[in-house]
C-alpha cells in the first residue's frame, strides 16, 4: 500500500491507495488540524493504523505552507514561515517515524494536487499543467514537462500585482500585500467586502462579486500561460465552489489576454483552458500517491 498525507489549514486528509490502482483511494480520514502535536499525532495514528492491516511501502506527504521542499537543504520537511498560528518553523517530516522508513516523497499542497490533476485528472493529457486553490490563501502548483516546478519558497504566484476590476474598490486583505491576488480573491477577501462567501452570496450580490473576482482569477490563469505555457489552469478550492464563478471567469479570460491570435501562449485560445479538477476533493491527496509512487519506482 501506498499511504498518503494531505496537510491544510483547517483539515488534514489521510488516505492509502493500491500501488496496482493508486488513482484510486481505498480509505480516507479527515483529521481536524489544530496544534501540531495533535495534528501530527492523529497523522501518526492513522498511519500506525493502516500499517498494521497491511504493509506501507511509500509515503507522500502533502502540506500547506510555505514549506521546505528540497531535500539537500536545512530544515528540509519543515513548514517554515506559515501564518497559521503555532505551524511557524515546524518540523512535519521529522515527526512522521514512518518517512525514515520507507521512500518518501514531501511536497506542498498545491504543487500536489497539480501532480494529481495531470496524472489522472483533468490536466492527464497534457505535459504542461497548472492547478490554483482559491480558498484561505491562493496557491499555484505547476507541472512542466511531466516535472513539478517546485522549490522552496516557489512559486508563490498567489501574491502576484494584478490589474483592479474598474468596479473594486476594496482595499484588499494580504498581511503583506495589501491587494495582491489572493488579497482581493481570497475567501477571506470575499467575506470581508461582501460579507458572505461566495456559495452564499446573495442575488443581488452575486453578479458583481462573480464579474470581480472572475476577472482576477482570468488574470492569474493568464500570467501563469504567459510566464510558462501551460496547456491546462485547473482551478479549485472554496472560492470556486459556487456554481457559475468558474463560467465567470471564462468570459472575462478573452478580455484579460487580448482575444484569439493576440501575442500569447497558444492554449489560451483554447476553450477547454481553465478547467475545474476533475479529482474533486482528492487531488492533493491523490497528488501525494503519485509522489510517492515516482519515489518508489525511482
Amino acid at each position: 500500500m501506498i499511504a498518503a498525507i494531505e496537510t491544510g489549514g483547517t483539515k488534514v486528509v489521510c488516505g492509502i491507495v493500491r500501488e496496482e490502482q493508486p488513482q484510486q483511494v481505498v480509505h480516507s480520514r479527515r483529521i481536524s488540524t489544530t496544534t501540531p502535536s495533535e495534528t501530527i499525532g492523529a497523522i501518526n495514528e492513522y498511519l500506525d493504523e493502516a500499517s498494521r492491516r497491511e504493509p506501507i511501502s511509500a509515503l507522500g506527504v502533502a502540506s500547506f505552507g510555505p514549506v521546505n521542499v528540497e531535500s539537500g537543504r536545512d530544515r528540509y520537511g519543515w513548514v517554515t514561515g506559515t501564518p497559521k498560528q503555532g505551524w511557524a518553523d515546524t518540523d512535519l517530516l521529522g515527526r512522521i517515524p514512518l518517512a525514515d522508513d520507507v521512500p518518501t516523497a514531501f511536497l506542498s499542497d498545491v504543487a500536489s494536487a497539480a501532480l494529481g490533476e495531470q496524472t489522472w485528472g483533468a490536466g492527464a493529457s497534457h505535459e504542461r499543467v497548472a492547478y490554483a486553490t482559491f480558498g484561505t490563501g491562493v496557491g499555484v502548483g505547476i507541472i512542466i514537462d511531466g516535472e513539478l516546478l517546485h522549490g522552496n519558497g516557489y512559486p508563490e504566484l498567489g501574491h502576484v500585482l494584478v490589474r483592479r476590476h474598474p468596479e473594486d474598490s476594496y482595499e484588499g486583505s494580504c498581511t503583506f500585500h495589501g491587494d495582491c491576488l489572493e488579497g482581493l480573491a481570497s475567501g477571506p477577501a470575499i467575506m470581508k467586502r461582501w460579507g458572505a462567501e461566495t456559495s452564499s452570496l446573495s442575488p443581488q450580490q452575486r453578479e458583481r462579486a462573480f464579474e470581480i473576482v472572475g476577472y482576477y482569477i482570468a488574470q492569474l490563469a493568464t500570467t501563469t500561460a504567459y510566464a510558462t505555457g501551460v496547456e491546462k489552469f485547473v482551478a479549485g478550492g472554496g472560492v470556486l465552489k459556487a456554481q457559475g464563478l468558474l463560467e465567470s471567469a471564462r468570459l472575462q479570460l478573452a478580455t484579460v489576454s487580448g482575444g484569439r491570435g493576440a501575442s500569447h501562449a497558444a492554449s489560451l485560445d483554447q476553450p477547454d483552458f481553465l478547467v475545474s479538477p476533475e479529482l474533486g476533493d482528492f487531488s492533493g491527496l491523490l497528488g501525494a500517491a503519485a509522489a510517492a509512487l515516482r519515489r518508489l519506482e525511482s
